[in-house]
């Protein structure tokens, strides 16, 4: 089983939000990007926020290595039936503390971010038919607790830029 290009239907990318559907586009496009084998072209980010979050994920890991040595010991444990809700876990545990604060690019970055890591510690580990619905998990995600502060922004790449 691949990677979908697309949302089930009438879920994210057929969203009428355009928000929405940006939200889904990303996290779809980056955990096709970071799970890409290498040599493999995947031409051009779809959106101007894709690429912004392809080079700042890529940043962020290139900058900030000892930080994502941890993972794959969080991540041990992980099969097919748990890699959505471990994800999920860690991210509510995560925003629950940002939530009520200013919400910064860097934590918005590492939500993809750390969806790429577990899609990859998946992939290294044979759970390739999991990668689809981590992607559909983190789009959810994102839409349910991050959009509504990008929507108070003015949109994604209005309020990333202004966060770079």
């Amino acid at each position: 089983m691949g990677l979908l290009d697309k949302p089930l239907i009438g879920q994210g990318l057929s969203s009428p939000d355009p928000l929405v559907r940006e939200a889904y586009l990303m996290a779809y496009d980056y955990i096709n990007y970071v799970t890409a084998k290498p040599g493999t072209s995947l031409g051009p980010a779809p959106s101007q926020a894709s690429a912004a979050l392809r080079h700042a994920g890529d940043e962020l890991l290139q900058r900030f290595p000892i930080f994502f040595r941890r993972w794959p010991r969080v991540f041990r444990d992980v099969t097919e039936e748990t890699a959505c809700s471990t994800l999920l876990s860690i991210l509510d545990e995560h925003f629950s503390q940002t939530r009520r604060r200013d919400l910064a690019w860097s934590a918005v970055l590492s939500v993809f971010v750390l969806a790429g890591q577990m899609a990859l510690h998946c992939q290294k580990n044979g759970l390739n038919s999991v990668l689809p619905q981590i992607q559909q998990s983190v789009g959810s995600y994102v839409e349910r607790v991050i959009c509504p502060e990008i929507r108070d922004k003015g949109g994604w790449v209005s309020w990333q830029e202004g966060k770079e």
